[in-house]
């Protein structure tokens, strides 16, 4: 093994220029990532340098047998933690031979939102608190929970620290550093609510690439726990009964909020969501209405509701925007398995162009 150790870990910029580059992309199901890697014959740090790539659609749900070719147009560029050197991860997107994009690439009609002349001015920020359960593989149960039964009630977990609380840490330690080290923006983690749950945030990111760091932080974790031997869930509501769901609580500002009179503005937005409630939830991520139930942090899934310092409404104001008078808000209503570009750019869509 240790043989095995050592080749994994070769630098190759001892004896080549070559490098590689794994492209990343999203499945047919919406959420499920996929990957494969190219030999490159030196550094790039452009993705508009970086050649066009197909894969077989037919096998990821995306395209039928027999015109099975799509093609992945690379976006964004990433430190490869793995492999390092100057070995890069690179978030793709998906279209047609005919360039149109696929159903399932959510991320062209977000760029054009985002590149809205209107929106651009704004400068929208986001900062995305992404929350997950790790499980023990061969039973599909939380890491840290006894085989079929429950550990003892929430409380001790959140923030915990000790063997009985806090259950994955290595794993979630080993995706912060590697996140860091990719490039992401990723502004921290902590142990959650429900115990094998975990959080980390991604953000401040403005417009578009707040998608491509949460997408490929999503990656890197699944990578990490494909070593460590544990599945990765982003299911909404993981554990039924008493016990805390998955969010992706979204965190927004605009140029108009974050300056003198902001308070203002972000009041009107959150009038706009309001009226938008159902178009939102409806995109907001599938089985949201397990989770978005009234109780453990949540309004419910048909209620929309605002207040300052409110974990249980849709939207939460902080206090220090209150006081401040200008500064954020909290959409508290996207799940855990929701897809970021769709929520960033449907945030900003609502708040920014749509008109009443």
């Amino acid at each position: 093994m240790a043989l095995l150790a050592d080749l994994v870990n070769l630098n190759l910029s001892d004896c080549t220029d070559k490098i590689i580059a794994e492209y990343i992309w999203i499945g047919g199901s919406g959420m499920d990532l996929r990957s494969k890697a190219r030999t490159l014959s030196g550094p790039v740090t452009d993705p508009s340098k970086l050649p066009k790539w197909n894969y077989d659609g037919s096998s990821t749900g995306q395209a039928p047998g027999e015109d099975s070719e799509v093609i992945l147009y690379p976006q964004a560029i990433f430190r490869d933690p793995f492999r390092r050197g100057n070995n890069i991860l690179v978030m793709c997107d998906a279209y047609t031979p005919a360039g149109e994009p696929i159903p399932t690439n959510k991320r062209c009609n977000a760029a054009k939102i985002f590149s809205h002349p209107d929106v651009a001015a704004e400068e929208p920020w986001y900062g995305i608190e992404q929350e997950y359960t790790l499980l023990q593989k061969d039973v599909q149960w939380p890491l840290g929970w006894p085989l079929g039964g429950y550990p003892g009630p929430q409380g001790p977990y959140y923030c915990g620290v000790g063997a009985d609380k806090a259950y994955g840490r290595d794993i979630v330690d080993s995706h912060y550093k590697a996140c860091l080290y990719a490039g992401i923006n990723i502004s921290g983690i902590n142990g959650e609510v429900m115990p094998g749950q975990w959080e980390f945030q991604v953000g401040p990111a403005v417009g578009i690439s707040a998608g491509d760091e949460l997408w490929v932080a999503r990656y890197i974790l699944e990578r990490i726990t494909e070593i460590a031997g544990v599945v990765l869930s982003f299911d909404p509501k993981p554990i039924q009964g008493d016990w805390n769901g998955a969010g992706a609580h979204t965190n927004y500002s605009t140029m108009s909020m974050r300056s003198d009179g902001g308070y203002e503005v972000i009041k009107k937005a959150i009038e706009k969501l309001g009226l938008r409630h159902k178009e939102h939830i409806a995109a907001y991520g599938e089985g949201n209405e397990r989770r978005l139930t009234g109780r453990h942090e949540t309004a419910d899934i048909n209620t929309f509701l605002w207040g300052v310092a409110n974990r249980g409404a849709s939207i939460r104001v902080g206090r220090d925007t209150e006081k401040a008078g200008k500064g954020y808000f909290e959409d508290r209503r996207p799940a855990s398995n929701m897809d970021p570009y769709v929520v960033t750019s449907m945030i900003a869509e609502t708040t920014i162009l749509w008109k009443p």
